[in-house]
């Protein structure tokens, strides 16, 4: 049994039934891949960002891939397009060399490039150098978990279907439901934003907490400015990496995301409050801690939210065409980011195990990238 309906859940159970199990996917909402895999920038990212090594920088590079080959097997539209990450200033070369030292170590096709290089690829972006990745992508990844719910038809897949409670059972588990009761032999907990809650339904006591960043996004109204992915060089200290310009497959250009603290776990609005989810968050010891360190970037966060102008000009770094009358408001989404009481955020996938079940606690951004590599890995840990 999967809880869970986002790609990873999928490729999970996917992953499982082609190795000859009777899957069960338990989605709490009506359609697939409601939340972050619907609320996500559709890119495929090269791998380049991680620690080499790391669940992370593995599952994205083979990810990277699997991922195109499986879009380009199933009629899911892809693109292969590349990016440039740019550095605005001198005092950033010194982090791009860094970078790319790391793209090299984890196999990811990328080279530095000069400043007019960089504008052959990109006519109005501002840097002083770049790196070029070649492999990074862009998907429909809503249309990727279609594609693999339409290879699980023959299969037991239930929308509307949250688990309320997770027992023991005999060579198994049992997981109450609106339905009733669903036994299986083995779990995968593949629950996002809600996965330490499921993970301590069935027993576990995770050392994670999931707390929620919401990052909005605006469209470009003049999608012209840009041709491609254009990113910032990112902050190491931090697991974001900074408002960039994505052109999307239909030619409109998405501008973000920022991160704000949520104040519910799918709260896609400054206006989505949940009492729980809030108490949640306030009692856990990390996440003053978390705010004691990053008080001033939190602080920067919100005003940018809060201000289209602050946004802009954020834009404006990498490409100085950019005004604030050419954003226009664009759905948000929500990151389910693992956070430790230390205050310290989990940086890398994080799986845990237990007798019959495999809980995926942090699984955000490059996951979906990853997902079918994190679901080969999490069938091998069910043995």
């Amino acid at each position: 049994m999967v809880i869970g309906g986002g790609i990873v859940g999928l490729a999970v159970a996917a992953e499982l039934a082609s190795r000859g199990d009777r899957v069960t996917v338990l989605e709490k909402e009506g359609r697939w891949g409601a939340h972050q895999t619907g609320h996500n920038s559709n890119v495929v990212h090269a791998g380049l960002y991680y620690r080499p090594g790391s669940l992370k920088a593995r599952m994205s590079v083979a990810g990277n891939a699997s991922m195109i080959a499986f879009a380009r097997a199933h009629g899911v539209p892809v693109e292969v397009c590349g990016k440039l990450v740019v550095a605005t200033s001198a005092d950033e070369v010194p982090r791009l060399k860094a970078l790319a030292e790391r793209a090299e170590a984890n196999g990811v096709p990328a080279k530095l490039i000069s400043a007019a290089e960089a504008r052959e690829y990109e006519p109005e972006v501002a840097c002083v150098a770049a790196l070029r990745v070649e492999s990074t992508g862009i998907i429909d990844f809503p249309a990727v978990c279609d594609a693999l719910a339409g290879r699980l038809s023959e299969h037991d897949l239930r929308l509307h279907s949250p688990a309320l409670a997770i027992r023991p059972a005999p060579g198994g588990v049992e997981v109450a439901t609106p339905g009733g009761v669903v036994r299986a032999d083995a779990l995968v907990n593949c629950a996002g934003l809600h996965s330490d809650r499921v993970a301590r339904l069935a027993g576990l006591t995770p050392a994670a907490r999931i707390v929620p960043f919401r990052g909005e996004y605006f469209e470009l109204r003049r999608p012209s400015l840009v041709r491609g992915l254009i990113y910032p060089v990112p902050d190491p200290t931090l697991p974001f990496l900074g408002v960039h310009l994505t052109r999307m497959l239909d030619g409109s250009v998405h501008c973000g995301p920022n991160a704000v603290l949520a104040l519910r776990r799918e709260g896609y609005r400054w206006r989505d409050f949940s009492l729980t989810d809030v108490a949640d968050v306030a009692r856990f010891p990390g996440t003053w801690r978390l705010a004691r360190r990053y008080a001033r970037t939190g602080a920067e966060e919100v005003l940018r939210s809060l201000s289209r102008k602050r946004f802009a000009a954020s834009l404006a770094r990498l490409v100085p065409a950019v005004r604030e009358d050419d954003l226009v408001r664009a759905e948000a989404g929500v990151r389910a980011q693992a956070m430790l009481p230390d205050g310290s955020l989990v940086d890398d996938f994080l799986i845990e195990t237990a007798d019959r079940q495999v809980h995926v606690l942090n699984a955000p951004s490059p996951a979906a990238t990853g997902s079918l590599e994190i679901a080969k890995h999490v069938a091998d840990r069910l043995g």
